[in-house]
């Protein structure tokens, strides 16, 4: 990956989409990740599927922290 740091929220409005472009001498994949004000676009070349789905091992995993840090927070009563 190249040198570039982007920070964004994602919101349940968040909209993916991926597009293949075939072409010839350079194909790749687009993958899009956006919502009202940002976009963010990874760019995969052929070689790069393993790290795909190393991002999305790792999406699952975060998801699943979120999913654990809910049910925390929803099984611990208030006081007073």
């Amino acid at each position: 990956m190249d040198n570039v740091t982007v920070s964004a929220h994602i919101e349940p409005d968040t909209r993916f989409r991926v597009t293949p472009f075939a072409d010839r001498a350079h194909p790749f994949v687009s993958l899009r990740i956006g919502g009202d004000s940002v976009e963010i676009a990874l760019l995969a070349a052929p070689g790069t599927s393993e790290t795909l789905r190393s991002l999305a091992a790792a999406a699952i995993e975060a998801a699943g922290a979120l999913d654990a840090m809910t049910a925390d927070v929803s099984g611990v009563s208030g006081r007073g």
